[in-house]
Formats: structure tokens, sequence, C-alpha cells
């Protein structure tokens, strides 16, 4: 009889805080296993408004160690991942009525003071009659700020930490539901929908929106519900502005969202704010979502957006701990974790909250509190080390992006130049992967729509857990954007066949 393969720690969920656990405790010599009922990021991860930034509007809630430790994490992360991570400046037009402007300077002046900020520029005034970012908006906003976050490819984020778990030895399994976890003799014995069995000394609760059907359904516990779901949801229209920066607006509702240049041809805008009862796989934009968007929007831009104008929406549901707020904006988003460790029995950690950009600080949090609960590693790295080692394809410096495009044409002659940015936006370095041995775009295999060719599609079914074409058109990239019906058929058709 096979005994089933003993982990120091099993984790449920393949978002962005399960994907950085996983590798931040593989990485320090624990032996892991992620389980991923759907494709890595299928959820929230993947429908965020993209941005790695300190969260100028949660000052408001006196949410200052959350600010400061977001702030702190947007230069680290550029820093491990300069190809899906980049700066980006962002402008805030003064609104006459709605916060003065005493309050807006001195936000920005926390903002640009409390978080070691060392190569991000800092926040500059703006006359809007006169500068480039007024051209677009109505001519009542004459003044405005500009300060500093980053983007990020969220989903890619999350795909890049799972890939360097298990580079450092985690087992990645998507598609796989764990059916039922129960402690046995001093180990979790986690069941698995594919039929294996596993043990493991320790389990995290990582399944974002569902981390307490987790806790009732798969655990069996009789804990309270402290998750509060609210939807944020994005609409995406044609590109609205001829330059490269983004807004970020305020609401005459006092909440504020952002209109970001996208995917080049694009804008995005969002997000909403609304709590949220039901299936968290089953959320989609509404109709009064799409209108509160656009009327926002058009309250600022000098040509009104209209729902008519929209080409794709997404929406996501937040897993935000219950604080209590009456409010769905101002619930807060800072991470709590709840450890359940009865003497002698193995630990439980439930992950409640978060946001992306601070993933990297809970998956640290998280382990600290683990890890008295598991053996002794012999780690092949200490605590702290996921802000200095990049993750896969990010081993160039944080400003070398336009430098690896070069190297990469010049390297392949025949690799046009938006080619060549896209790839390396998603790869990095790791784009020579793709390109092994080739030539030609010949070399690269049928091609498929949108610079998409066979040579990257089977990188991605084997580097990056793809297995249909929505994981690889709406989560690895956003191609999708770009493509008709019978492409994405004919490409879903092509990952069966590889």
């Amino acid at each position: 009889m096979t005994h089933p393969t003993m982990f120091d720690l099993a984790i449920i969920g393949g978002g962005i805080n399960g994907a950085g656990i996983a590798r931040d405790a593989a990485g320090r010599g624990w032996s892991v296993l992620l389980a991923e009922k759907n494709d890595l990021a299928a959820a929230t991860s993947s429908a965020s408004t993209k941005l790695i930034h300190g969260g100028l509007r949660y000052l408001e809630y006196y949410e200052f160690r959350l600010v400061r430790e977001a702030l702190m994490e947007r230069e680290v992360l550029w820093g491990i991942a300069p190809h899906i991570i980049w700066p980006l400046r962002f402008v805030l037009p003064h609104h006459a009525g709605i916060r003065p402007a005493w309050l807006l300077r001195t936000g920005l002046f926390l903002y640009d003071h409390i978080g070691g900020r060392k190569y991000l520029p800092p926040t500059r005034t703006l006359d809007l009659r006169t500068d480039p970012a007024g051209a677009a908006l109505q001519p009542r906003f004459t003044r405005g700020f500009e300060y500093s976050d980053c983007w990020v490819e969220d989903s890619r984020l999350v795909v890049l930490n799972a890939r360097d778990a298990a580079l450092r030895g985690a087992e990645i399994l998507t598609r796989t539901a764990v059916t039922s976890a129960v402690r046995d003799n001093g180990a979790w014995t986690v069941s698995l929908d594919s039929g294996r069995t596993i043990r493991a000394r320790a389990l995290v609760n990582a399944a974002g929106p569902w981390v307490s059907d987790v806790l009732g359904t798969v655990l069996r516990a009789n804990a309270p519900a402290r998750v509060r779901l609210v939807k944020g949801s994005h609409i995406v229209v044609p590109r609205l502005v001829a330059h490269d920066r983004c807004y970020i607006f305020q609401n005459a509702d006092n909440r504020i969202f952002f209109a970001i240049p996208y995917e080049r041809d694009f804008t995005l805008i969002g997000t909403t704010d609304q709590d949220f009862q039901g299936d968290p796989a089953d959320v989609h934009i509404s109709e009064g979502e799409i209108a509160y968007l656009c009327a926002g929007a058009s309250d600022y831009f000098r040509r009104p957006v209209t729902p008519d104008q929209v080409v794709w929406t997404y929406s996501g549901v937040r897993p935000l701990y219950d604080d209590g707020a009456s409010a769905a904006q101002a619930a807060t988003r800072d991470y709590v974790l709840s450890l359940d460790a009865p003497a002698g029995q193995p630990a439980l950690l439930s992950i409640f909250g978060g946001k992306i950009t601070t993933y990297r600080r809970l998956a640290e949090a998280a382990l600290a509190k683990i890890a008295p609960h598991l053996p002794t590693p012999h780690p092949a790295q200490t605590e702290g080390w996921t802000a200095r080692a990049a993750l896969p394809g990010g081993d160039f410096p944080r400003d070398g992006y336009e430098a690896l495009v070069a190297e990469f044409r010049s390297r392949h002659g025949f690799l046009a130049e938006p080619l060549a940015r896209r790839l390396v936006r998603a790869y990095g370095t790791s784009t020579a992967a793709i390109l092994d041995g080739a030539t030609s775009l010949g070399d690269l295999g049928p091609a498929y729509g949108a610079g998409l060719t066979e040579a990257e599609l089977a990188y991605l079914k084997r580097e990056e857990y793809v297995t249909t074409a929505a994981d690889a058109l709406w989560r690895r990239s956003r191609l999708g954007l770009r493509l008709s019906p019978a492409e994405i058929e004919r490409i879903d058709r092509a990952l069966q066949r590889l």
C-alpha cells in the first residue's frame, strides 16, 4: 500500500496570497503543495485595477500602517519584476466642492514621505490650463497634482510567484479542488478531487472569496464568517487620451476611480465598490455600474464616455475582512491572519483580506505565524529573501526594459518592435525560451493572431499552467481584446493538441 506524500505545508487557493506564500515557503526549504480549483488567478487576483499603490484614499480612514507598508512595497516589487511592473504618473485634478486642495496636498505630502521612496519621482503641482494632461479634461479643471505609483500585470504576478515556487520544489496543482481536510494523527489528511490524498503538517486557507466556504464545507469548522465580499467592476473603452499618464478622479459620492492607459489602444476605467452576495464565480458588471463609471468619467473628460463605447468589462469580488464598516468603500483593505492551532494538533491558518500590493509582506507574516508549527527547515533562503530575488524573467535592471527589447531585436532580426515589446513586457528575460533557436518568424510555428505563435503557446502550456484559451488570452495576457471568436476557438484546439 502506498502511503500519502507528506508535505510541510498545503495551501488551498492559487490567487496572489496562496502563490506568494508558496513561493516564500518553498524558498525557505519547506515542502509545499498548492491546490487551486480553477486556473491560477482565475478570480479576484486577475480582476484588480492592476496597480501597485499605497492607496492614497486609505489615508482618509487613518490606515497609516497599511499605506506605509504598501508604499514601501512599490519599489521592492518593481525591483524584482521590472518586466510586469513599471512606474506610472497619476494626475489628480482638483474638484472644487469635494475635497479641499489643502487636504489633497497634505495627503500627497504624506504619500511622498512615509514610504521610503527612492526611485519614483515626487509629487508636483500642475496648471491644467497649460499642461498636456489638461487637454482631455473639461475647462473648469484648472489645477491638479501629479504623483507616482506603479502598474502591475496582476495575473502574471500570480503565475510568476507560482512558477518560482515550483522551481524551488513546490508542487503546484491547477484545476484541482480540495474536497476535504481533516486532522488525523498529528497531521492534515487532505483529499483532492483528482482522487489523490496527501498529508500536511500545516494547512493554509488562502481561498480568497471562498475562505469562509472552505472553512465550512471542506474543513467542517464552526468558525464565524469574517469576510465581507465587495464587488469591483471595470470597463474598457477605446483610448481617451494621447499621453501615457493616468487620472485619479473624485466622485460626488466621495469615492475615487481611475482612468488608465491600457494595452496601447484602450483606457481602463474603474473601480466600483458594492457589497456582494452570491457565488463569487458568477460575478459580472451590472448596467448600473457601467452607467456609474461612464457618468463619473464624463464629469471630468471633455468628450463624454457612454455605455456604447465599452468594448470589454470585468468584475471581481474582494474578500475583505469584515470590520463592521458601514460602507463597502470604507471596509479595511488590511489583512487579518487567523491561526487555529489546538495543542498537539496540526495548525490551520486562514487569510482574510489583503491587497495585491502587500501580498509579499502578507506571505512573510503568514509564515511567521505558522513557522512554529512546521519543522525547522534548512533553508536555501532566509526570511525576507523574496524582496531580493527576482521573479522569473525579472533578472534585469528596473530601468532596463528598453535595453532588453533592443537586445532581443538585435539577436532575432526578424522580430518586429511591437511583438518584441509585448514579449519582453510579459516574459522579461524568459523571452529567450520562446525564441530559442529561431532565425525567422516561421521558426516560431503557426500564427494565431495578434502576434501569438505556437512557440509562445507551447511555452505557456509547458511553463505557466495554461490549459485553455481563456487562461492564455485573458490571464497570461489580454490578447483576447484583439482576437475573434473563431481565432480563440482555434487556439483552444491548438492547446488540446499541444
